[in-house]
């Protein structure tokens, strides 16, 4: 097995793709505030559980113990909510908030550097097992 195929660096780098594909169309939203008729768009985040289909909604909480405390089953509220019909219309027909599109691109940024830190880390780790350090 090669570097690239370690499941964890290959879910990092789809990770790390995703959010500079993020990135674009959060700047493509930014750069239409003020274009009639724009409608803001967003990516759905992706998943790596093969056993959760897309569709499903999440990941449901299993009690292992009486003891434990019953989750509360949110009904889908993992990432595929961010789209929001709950946004406002300008005359022209904009609906690009700056203050929303500003906050996504500042935790896609925190999400990219996190993954990254996480990405290195992990070769650095590999590195040392080897003796290459």
């Amino acid at each position: 097995m090669g570097i690239p195929d370690i499941p964890i660096l290959s879910m990092l780098r789809t990770k790390m793709a995703w959010h500079q594909a993020r990135q674009r169309v959060l700047a493509e939203n930014v750069a239409n505030a003020d274009s009639p008729a724009f409608r803001p768009h967003d990516l759905v985040q992706p998943t790596f559980d093969a056993r959760t289909p897309p569709a499903a909604g999440g990941i449901s909480l299993v009690r292992t113990s009486g003891d434990h405390l019953a989750g509360v089953n949110t009904g889908g509220s993992g990432p595929r909510s961010q789209t929001s019909a709950g946004y406002e219309i300008r005359p022209t027909g904009n609906a690009v908030s700056l203050e929303d599109e500003m906050m996504k691109v500042s935790a896609n940024q925190m999400d990219f550097q996190a993954a990254t830190a996480l990405y290195t880390h992990s070769l650095n780790l590999i590195k040392t097992a080897l003796g290459k350090r």
